[in-house]
């Protein structure tokens, strides 16, 4: 492997690129303690003394400094890793060295976080956020059976917050009202349960 070039990451790293497209970064003592210098080939047996006495290590120290401040999801972590600079063989030692240890399980997250923001959050934006966060779309759908979210509780403590008298609310504050409830990923047909009345000839927000 050739080094192609050395960038500063701040004052204590810097980022090592390899053929071009291969990156990892170590810290400045490190570069020096093994020769590696722009434009000079890195020996595998040198970077294999890297991978197994730095960044393997390295990689497990960082995603157990991440799950210390929150909960995760495995997508999450591999993220945080690769916008680190680890290298994939790093990522894959840190995410089975969690999974061995059963500090991670992102059905266990999904459940979690269901039965927190269950109260707080729609459905389809509980399903939208934990999609994004990396679980399955099947695995979203088991959870929300397990741990069903009250939509027209929410809904009513929404009015009761804003202090809405749907009753006495004219068409254009109803639909306001509606979209913005709307916004937060309740369907039509529930918020509309919920006021008790259509207010538009479409039956859409």
């Amino acid at each position: 492997m050739t080094v192609t070039e050395i960038t500063p990451l701040d004052k204590r790293r810097s980022k090592v690129v390899l053929d071009e497209d291969f990156a990892l970064a170590l810290y400045n003592g490190e570069i020096k303690r093994y020769h590696i210098e722009t434009g000079e080939e890195l020996p595998e047996e040198t970077y294999r003394e890297i991978m197994e006495e730095i960044l393997l290590k390295r990689a497990v120290e960082r995603v157990c400094y991440l799950l210390k401040s929150s909960d995760k999801t495995e997508q999450e972590l591999r993220k945080k890793l690769k916008d680190g600079y680890y290298p994939g063989e790093a990522i894959e030692y840190a995410i089975e060295f969690l999974k061995k240890h059963r500090y991670i399980n992102d059905e266990e997250y999904g459940r979690r976080y269901v039965e927190y923001h269950s109260t707080k959050k729609s459905k389809r934006q509980i399903q939208y956020e934990l999609q994004r966060k990396g679980l399955s779309k099947e695995a979203v759908s088991d959870i929300l059976e397990e741990h069903p979210v009250d939509e027209e509780a929410q809904i009513r403590d929404y009015i009761r917050r804003k202090r809405l008298e749907p009753e006495a609310m004219t068409l254009e504050e109803r639909r306001k009202a509606m979209a913005a409830l709307g916004r937060k990923g309740f369907s039509f047909e529930t918020v509309d349960r919920v006021f008790g009345s259509k207010y538009s000839d479409d039956g859409a927000f």
